[in-house]
């Protein structure tokens, strides 16, 4: 890119964010980018609010520190670049539980998102098949084969192990169920190591030796003050133009490059651009595709995704446990899937007076009724649900907050990364200066959507000529 040009992003969250500083960052200067957010707020899923007069996370609560290959994660670089690296904490209580036949146990160690490299230590939650995971002479998975991650699990070690252990775990990132959601996409480091190891023991063990952890090496981080710092810092380093409240509503080739219909449908501008990086969940994104790449459309328009609840509660000094929270499998019959003790699981948010905020997820995949529940509803019923789990009733909280997310989390079946890249195969192809970004193509989480950015960003800016 010899010369400056203009970009467009369509999507504020920290993927578009994301996309925007790594433009400023490699862009000649003078380029111009402007991010357009259709509602009021940046940030997507990255959200702090208050409640009870201290910052609670209403959205993502924190960010892996470290990448598959071991170095720092995509978010912990853009804290980094972002002048906020002196902010970053880490969790004082990294114990989490499941809840099993209506009571606690602690998640087992040695476990690969739920799938155990030992079958001894899970003993106490589940029991593996007597005749598990026998070496067949055959690494588990093809070359270019992808299974969900529940029928293979299953196979292998038995019903219990993906009832009790891999669905919540699984549940708890993607409110889908193990047997819907793709190995490759959702597991990739198994996924790898399953290509050439002949158990599913060995596959969890060779994974987790090819990404090895410190002793005491914190896996998860996030920022005194709150995620939204990241945003606000991301939003003014990029020195974007943002426009808040405008929706992006058509999108067309021009010779020279692309034409924006945006604003109220009765009122509508058009802004010529160099190149866009479409940073959107994947239906709207399918929607500014179907006239200038229809297959495109067609293939990432089919994505699917999950509703969740996510519901809040400053509780007067409650008796808890010195736990980071729970997980709940789906055969356990309750409305919540998880619960998070912030004031316990994150010490700096740890209150002189003693009230606690405990959170807890409500919505599955496929089964989304829960979420017709009003407000105050769905607050009894987690109340009730746990003050259940633990064992002794609650104090009445003294503040509440549900927040509802709508469409938020993809759900991706097998063959999903397959698909991805032939759609932006074709894109590239056709048109290169129109990239796609963030979880609905590469994965859930703040690091993958950070990458996920910056990687749209540095194709843009080949393409036109950097």
């Amino acid at each position: 890119m010899a010369r400056p040009c203009r970009v467009a992003i369509v999507g504020g969250g920290i993927a578009g964010l994301a996309a925007a500083v790594r433009l400023r960052d490699l862009a000649p200067a003078g380029t111009e980018i402007t991010v357009y957010e259709q509602s009021g707020r940046l940030g997507g899923k990255l959200r702090t609010g208050e409640l009870a007069g201290g910052p609670v996370e209403f959205g993502a609560e924190s960010f892996l520190m470290r990448d598959p290959a071991g170095g720092e994660s995509a978010a912990v670089r853009l804290v980094h670049r972002l002048g906020l690296a002196d902010r970053i904490v880490h969790s004082s209580v990294g114990q989490a539980a499941l809840v099993v036949d209506g009571g606690l146990r602690p998640i087992p160690g040695g476990t690969l998102v739920g799938v155990p490299g030992d079958l001894e230590k899970v003993t106490a939650v589940a029991r593996p098949a007597a005749d598990a995971d026998p070496d067949g002479g055959r690494p588990l998975l093809a070359p270019d084969a992808d299974v969900p991650v529940g029928g293979l699990v299953r196979e292998r070690f038995g019903d219990e192990v993906v009832d009790r252990l891999v669905d919540p775990m699984l549940g708890g990132v993607y409110a889908g169920r193990a047997d819907d959601l793709s190995l490759v996409t959702t597991m990739p480091a198994l996924a790898r190591a399953a290509r050439v190891e002949h158990t599913l023991v060995g596959a969890v063990r060779a994974a987790q030796a090819a990404a090895p952890r410190a002793a005491g090496a914190p896996v998860f981080g996030t920022l005194a003050g709150g995620l939204t710092t990241l945003v606000e810092a991301a939003a003014r380093e990029s020195g974007a133009t943002v426009r808040r409240d405008v929706a992006v509503r058509e999108l067309h080739r021009t010779a020279t490059g692309w034409r924006l219909v945006v604003g109220p449908t009765r009122d509508p501008e058009s802004v010529e651009v160099d190149g866009v990086v479409l940073a959107v969940p994947a239906r709207p994104a399918a929607r500014l595709l179907a006239g200038p790449a229809p297959e495109v459309a067609a293939t990432v328009g089919g994505l699917d995704y999950a509703s969740v609840a996510l519901v809040t509660m400053a509780l007067p000094e409650p008796e808890l446990p010195e736990l980071s929270g729970f997980l709940v499998p789906a055969t356990e019959g309750l409305l919540i899937k998880a619960s998070t003790f912030f004031t316990t699981k994150w010490g700096h948010l740890r209150r002189a007076d003693g009230l606690a905020l405990v959170r807890a997820s409500v919505g599955r995949y496929g089964d989304e009724t829960s979420l017709q529940l009003t407000d105050d509803d769905l607050v009894a019923t987690v109340h009730r649900e746990l003050s259940k789990v633990l064992g002794a009733p609650l104090p009445a909280p003294v503040a509440q907050h549900v927040q509802r997310w709508g469409g938020a989390l993809p759900q991706y079946t097998p063959g999903h990364l397959g698909r991805v890249a032939a759609a932006r195969a074709v894109l590239r192809a056709a048109h290169p200066a129109l990239a796609l970004a963030g979880a609905g193509y590469d994965g859930v989480g703040i690091p993958v959507c950070v990458r996920s950015g910056e990687t749209a960003a540095e194709e843009l800016i080949t393409a036109l000529g950097g």
